[in-house]
């Protein structure tokens, strides 16, 4: 794992107001879960025992068979992980010393978990299209793909994805939707992914529920490619209070609703106001996070400015693959929060 990921207040000794750098979309309220949570933790049996005080299932069975029930798929074609990174590495393990593409810029830990893997790497930076057949390299077994993708928040539609499965059927697709839930897109469920030998679909219950701190999602796929992951999953990888959190969103998911839409309207009015200080090109986006590239100055002064004099924190992107020192992520928190960002830029800009 890099250095340089999101979210990495700890760097600071000023305290962070307002946090940008992180994709964990934090306007959702989990109320009832603490609540769920803080029971199950409080309340004993007659020997004094809680959730804490035993193993938790070796594997989580009983999530995978709930996760399962809810998207109409069977319990051997879900698996349940420590995040979606536990499942990132677990595929570049499964696969390990082959041939690996990746649709850059990306998400690094896709070719962190390759390197550690002896994988060999090949950078793509489009996707093959009709005209070209959706051939991918002959030589290619993996290819991965993040869909809506980090940091560009651009997506595959879902059909041009599945034209490449058919074309390519001696791929491996990795498609990780872990910001499925904040886009109008139409993208691919489980139900779809599990009809075809060749594809597994991470999803991150960590974004969808901001919970970046209990570390859960899930992977679907066809039972074969599932059981080459489960014989090298690490037993109870996945701790009981993650399970017992999991459980209760598939059984009571409607109590964190949120807003898409307004949601993608505050990230849309940001964008704008990126781009109207001039100095600022955005890149366009379907979900509720953008790259941006600094006409002047680099990310990493600009980043250390906002941190230092603001207490505002954004992710400096110059280490995506194929990016430069200029380029810089944000992810939207609400009209207020992003006019005091975009008001602090102005200000660096004018220094």
């Amino acid at each position: 794992m890099i250095q340089g990921h999101g979210d990495d207040s700890y760097h600071f000794s000023k305290p962070m107001r307002l946090n940008f750098s992180s994709n964990v979309y934090g306007r959702i309220n989990l109320s009832e879960l603490w609540l769920h949570l803080a029971d199950k933790l409080q309340n004993t049996d007659e020997k004094g025992h809680n959730l804490l005080s035993f193993y938790p299932e070796p594997e989580p069975f009983s999530l995978e068979t709930e996760i399962a029930r809810q998207k109409g798929v069977s319990p051997s074609e879900v698996l349940v992980t420590n995040g979606a990174t536990e499942a990132i590495y677990l595929i570049a393990q499964t696969f390990r010393m082959m041939h690996s593409a990746i649709l850059q810029p990306t998400f690094s830990e896709y070719a962190d978990a390759c390197h550690m893997h002896d994988h060999r790497l090949t950078q793509l930076f489009r996707l093959p299209t009709a005209s070209e057949g959706y051939q991918l390299p002959p030589d290619v077994c993996l290819l991965w793909l993040c869909n809506p993708n980090n940091p560009t928040g651009s997506t595959v539609p879902s059909d041009v994805l599945e034209a490449l499965f058919r074309a390519n059927p001696r791929v491996v697709f990795v498609i990780d939707g872990s910001y499925d839930a904040f886009t109008m897109q139409t993208m691919l469920t489980p139900k779809q992914v599990c009809a075809y030998p060749n594809v597994l679909l991470l999803q991150s219950l960590t974004k969808r529920y901001a919970l970046p701190g209990l570390r859960l999602g899930y992977v679907s796929g066809n039972e074969f490619l599932l059981n080459e992951l489960r014989h090298r999953r690490m037993p109870w990888s996945v701790n009981a209070l993650a399970i017992e959190a999991g459980m209760f969103i598939c059984r009571h998911g409607d109590f964190a609703r949120f807003d898409l839409k307004q949601c993608l309207n505050e990230a849309s009015m940001l964008r704008q106001l990126l781009i109207d200080t001039k100095c600022v090109d955005v890149w366009e986006t379907q979900t509720h996070f953008m790259l941006c590239h600094l006409k002047y100055g680099t990310a990493a002064s600009l980043k250390e400015y906002l941190a230092n004099v603001h207490g505002m924190l954004i992710r400096d992107a110059s280490n995506f693959e194929g990016l430069d020192s200029h380029y810089f992520r944000v992810a939207s928190q609400g009209n207020e929060a992003n006019q005091e960002l975009v008001k602090a830029i102005r200000q660096w800009l004018a220094e």
